[in-house]
C-alpha cells in the first residue's frame, strides 16, 4: 500500500505539472521557439555550404537543446515555492525524493521530449543523412533527461535567490559539458561513418547515474531553501 500510495502521488504530481504547463502554453512555446530559432539561424549565418553545415550540425543542435533546457529550468520549482505547494511536498507522507522525480519527469515531458520530436526537422536543415538524424534523435532522447535531472539540482540550490536563473546556469553548465560532448560526438561519429554506439552508451550511463543521485540532491537542496 505504501508503494502504491507513493506511485499514485508521483503520477498525480506529474499530471498536475502537465496541466499547469498546458495552461501556460506560451511559456512552453517560448522554449521550443528558442530551440528552433537558435538552430535555424546558424545556416543563415555560416552560409549554405553543405559540408560546413554537416560539420557544425551536431554541436549547434546540441547547444540549442542545452540552452532551451536552461531557459525552462527557472520554472521547475519557482511556482511551487511561491504558492506554498513546496511546503506541502515537504510535509507529505511520501518521500520527497520520489515527488521531486515526478516533477523532473514532468519537466522533461514538457521541455525535453518536444525538442527530441523537433530535432529530425532541424537536422534536415543542416543536410544530415538519415542515419545521422536517427542518431541525433537517439542521443537527445538519452541526453535530455540527464539535462533535466542535473538541472533540477541547480534550480533547487538557487530557489528564492535574486538572479536565480543566471546562478543556476553557472552552476549546472559545467555538469552539462559531458552530456554535450557525448551527444554531439555521437552524431559526428555517425556522420563520418564511425560507430556511435560508444557515445550513446556513455549517454545512457550518464542518465542511469543521474536518476538515483539527482532527485536526492535536489530534495536536500529544496529542504535547505524552504528552511
Amino acid at each position: 500500500m505504501m508503494q502504491m500510495g507513493m506511485t499514485g502521488a508521483v503520477l498525480s504530481l506529474v499530471r498536475r505539472d502537465l496541466l499547469l504547463a498546458w495552461r501556460r502554453r506560451a511559456d512552453v512555446a517560448t522554449t521550443l521557439f528558442f530551440f528552433v530559432i537558435v538552430a535555424s539561424l546558424f545556416p543563415l549565418g555560416v552560409g549554405p555550404e553543405p559540408a560546413v553545415l554537416r560539420t557544425i550540425a551536431p554541436g549547434v543542435l546540441w547547444i540549442a537543446a542545452l540552452l532551451s533546457c536552461l531557459l525552462s529550468l527557472g520554472r521547475l520549482f519557482a511556482v511551487d515555492y511561491q504558492d506554498g505547494t513546496l511546503e506541502h511536498m515537504l510535509l507529505a507522507p511520501q518521500p520527497l525524493t520520489a515527488l521531486v522525480f515526478g516533477k523532473i519527469a514532468a519537466h522533461w515531458l514538457v521541455a525535453g521530449l518536444p525538442v527530441v520530436a523537433l530535432s529530425p526537422l532541424i537536422g534536415l536543415q543542416f543536410g544530415l543523412s538519415g542515419d545521422a538524424i536517427v542518431i541525433l534523435s537517439l542521443s537527445l532522447l538519452l541526453g535530455t533527461p540527464t539535462l533535466s535531472l542535473v538541472g533540477s539540482i541547480g534550480a533547487a540550490l538557487t530557489l528564492g535567490v535574486r538572479g536565480s536563473n543566471l546562478l543556476s546556469a553557472l552552476l549546472v553548465l559545467p555538469l552539462f559539458v559531458p552530456v554535450l560532448i557525448f551527444g554531439a560526438g555521437a552524431v559526428a561519429s555517425s556522420e563520418s561513418g564511425m560507430g556511435a554506439e560508444g557515445h550513446l552508451s556513455l549517454l545512457g550511463a550518464c542518465v542511469v547515474l543521474a536518476i538515483p543521485f539527482a532527485p536526492w540532491a535536489t530534495a536536500a537542496a529544496l529542504r535547505i531553501a524552504v528552511e
